[in-house]
This record gives structure tokens, sequence and C-alpha cells, in this order.
């Protein structure tokens, strides 16, 4: 089996894997790349979440990452006596591992090493449905799977060299380039279909702009319960379970709210610390979509111990995204399950139970308050010597009725700003 047979290989195991998770904070790394207590507890989550299963952890403070290993060399036999002691057959890293680092811990461990963007790319491409969704993490997985070829190939070594054994010389890094070769011409390849993608949603964008639809947004960590929200408002029917990256392929659907009209709502792959630059870079055909959105619903899991991390990482990559200047309404979801007292309040701040539907009443008032600058619900009353003005909403705006009376033509009308200048004496 050839490396690209893997990447397209099924999970099928009857039992989950065995691993043991792995972290290190050491004071030369950024605050926020440092290993800690939670972010261990959401490796095992996502572990879990891949069909494995931990039996065991590691968490080591210290100066500086060493070089070969990242970790101490006592703590490399620490995992080492662990893994054995509980039969393991994986060991995962909660920080980015070089591949160099990747294959020397591989051959002290003996068996398999992956790091936390790793182990999320394989969640990924387990949870990809669309065909969107599946170019978006097969482009991921060849970025990172590129930088760490040669890794795979130290049962062969290169074409140079006098002192190599018999029989070995050659193959090696003629195979290695071959597939390099190959892996670059996949990329490309992936890169010109995705571009097709974004020319697609230029095009709709462009029919939404012109139709003035508003576009509002859901966004947050994972497991917020932005799915859920989105069924409870539209009625999706989309899965919404209690894992982690349950929902991957974005979910557009159209949602009334009063004096705005028909509006389109959409569910947005979930945020998580640490997310592999590889998959914010492939997703960017979806999650551009923030910059564009009118309003973006920031979904915060008010019962997390870890709220405020979690706020704080989509944030920042809600302003990666280009998206900084957007109108936000921060919806604290799971209210149902904290105390009345730790309840968030402010101008743009609901609490709200996506499960019970509690607060959701608030939110749609927020929302219509938030998009009303763009859109207006208006019922207008036409003079005849002005019925053309009929053919403008229809074609410009969104028309809900028309009634045409004695002396005049009254139409009930959703219109966007520059609309609604050209007919506001008409306006009941």
């Amino acid at each position: 089996m050839d490396i690209f047979d893997k990447i397209e290989q099924k999970r099928g195991l009857d039992e989950p894997e065995k691993g043991i998770i792995v972290g290190l904070a050491a004071d030369s790394m950024p605050v926020h790349d440092r290993s800690t207590e939670e972010s261990l507890d959401e490796l095992e989550a996502l572990l879990e979440t891949a069909g494995g299963t931990c039996l065991g952890r590691v968490l080591q403070n210290m100066k500086k990452p060493k070089p070969r290993t990242f970790i101490g060399e006592g703590k490399v036999e620490e995992v080492k006596e662990l893994a054995k002691a509980n039969d393991c057959n994986v060991i995962v890293f909660d920080n980015e591992l070089s591949p160099s680092q990747t294959r020397a811990l591989t051959e002290e461990f003996e068996m398999r090493v992956l790091d936390r963007s790793s182990l999320i790319l394989d969640i990924f491409a387990g949870r990809a449905r669309t065909r969107e969704g599946r170019l978006q993490v097969e482009l991921a997985q060849y970025n990172y799977l590129l930088p760490r070829l040669s890794g795979m190939w130290t049962h062969l070594v290169s074409q140079t060299g006098s002192s190599a054994p018999i029989g070995t010389r050659g193959p090696g890094e003629t195979q290695l380039e071959t597939d390099r070769r190959h892996i670059r011409r996949k990329i490309d390849k992936l890169r010109a279909e995705l571009n097709e993608v974004i020319r697609t949603r230029d095009t709709q964008r462009r029919l939404r702009e012109k139709n003035d639809v508003s576009v509002v947004a859901l966004v947050g960590y994972t497991n917020a319960g932005k799915s859920t929200l989105l069924n409870f408002l539209t009625g999706a029917g989309i899965q919404a379970e209690n894992r982690l990256f349950d929902t991957l392929d974005t979910t557009t659907r159209r949602l009334e709210v009063e004096d705005i009209g028909e509006i389109l709502i959409s569910d947005t792959v979930g945020f998580i610390r640490k997310l592999p630059h590889h998959l914010v870079s492939a997703f960017k055909a979806t999650l551009e979509e923030l910059k564009y959105a009118d309003l973006i619903i920031h979904v915060i899991d008010a019962s997390s111990p870890e709220w405020e991390e979690q706020v704080r990482v989509v944030d920042d990559l809600i302003v990666t995204l280009g998206a900084g200047e957007t109108p936000r309404i921060e919806a604290y979801n799971k209210c149902d399950r904290i105390e009345a007292d730790a309840r968030r309040r402010g101008d743009d701040i609901v609490m709200i139970s996506a499960r019970t539907g509690q607060g959701t009443e608030e939110l749609l008032k927020l929302m219509q308050e938030r998009l009303s600058d763009r859109k207006k619900k208006v019922t207008l009353r036409l003079p005849y010597d002005k019925a053309g003005l009929v053919e403008t909403l229809h074609r410009d705006g969104t028309v809900k009725d028309t009634r045409y009376l004695e002396d005049s033509i009254e139409v009930d009308t959703v219109v966007g700003p520059s609309l609604l200048g050209k007919i506001k004496e008409y306006i009941v």
C-alpha cells in the first residue's frame, strides 16, 4: 500500500485504538501554544472523536523544546513505558511537531506518532460529506503530508553514497521525488477545483446582493451548539450531536424575520484552538463567507469552564478571516445549564438554549434590529401614475403582497437602503 492509498483508507477497526496523549508547556513558546490540562482534555476528546481511547497522559514543563524529540529524554522513556504497560499503538502530541521530530519520536516509540494537526485532519477527513468539503480536506492533507514524505521512505536510502547496503541505493530518492511530484500535481489540481468553487460562490453572492438578501453567519467553537440553533430556528434537520466537529460542511437555510423578510442563515465549521493553518487555508473558500455576511452570530457554550478562551480563539479567527468589522451578536448557549448569576448581559448579548428554545425570541428580535439598517419591511401606497414602481420593487426588492385599491396600489415589500430613498414618500 503506497502513501496515496493510506490517505483514502477508511478506518475499519473492531475496537478503539489505544493512545497516550502528550503535551509540552515551554517558556519559549507563545502562551496560546503551550499545553495545559484543559488543552489535554480537549485532545482526549479529539482522540475519542477520531475513534480512539486515551489510556494515559503526560504533560511536561521546560524552558524550550528539544530539537530532536520535542520533549525531554526522561519524558520519552516515561511515555514509552506508559504505552508499553497499556498495550498502546499510537502516541498523540498536543503541540505541532516538525517532520524530523515526528520521525525521531516514531523511531523512539516504535509506533505511530501524531500531532494535534494530523489528528484534526483525520477527523475532518471522516466528516466531509459534500464535494467542496472533501476537496478542502484533501488539499489540507496533501499540504500537511508534503514536507513529511522523506520520513516515509526510511527503509530506502539516497541514490548517492558508497556506504549504502547493496540493493538499497537508488529507489529511495527516486520514489521520494516521484511522490513529491505526484503530490504537487494533486495540490495544483485541487486548488484549481477550489477556485471553481470560489467563482461559483462569487456568482451566488452577487445574485444575493442584487436581490438584497441579508446573510447571517453562525460561528463558534466546535460543539458550542451552532447546528442545534440552526435546526431550532429553521427546522434544517441537520445532524447535531454532542461531539467535536460533528458538522463540517456548511449548511445554509432560509429564515423569515419580522419586518426584514427572508434572510439566509449559514452554519459554518466549528473553530478550535491550535486549528491547523493548512485547514484554515484550505477552508478559506468556505470561511471567507464570514467576510461578506451582514451579521455574525457568535454562539458560545456558556456552560464550558473554558468559554473565555474559546471566545478568544473564535474572535482571533474572525479577525484573521477579514470579518472583524462585521456587526456581531454574542449568543451564550446552554444557559439552562448555568446558574442565573453567571449569565452575561449587554447590548449585543443574549442568553439562549438552542435545545429548549429559551431566549431565541430575544435573539430574533436582536437580529431584526441589527439587520434593519440594511433592509426594511414597509407598506407603500402608490398612485396609479406611479405603477411602474411595482416592477422596480419586484426587480430590486422583495414584494410580499400587492392590493389594487380604487385610487392606489398598496404594496407590502422589503427593500434595501438605496431603494428606500426612492419610495419613502409613499410609505404608509
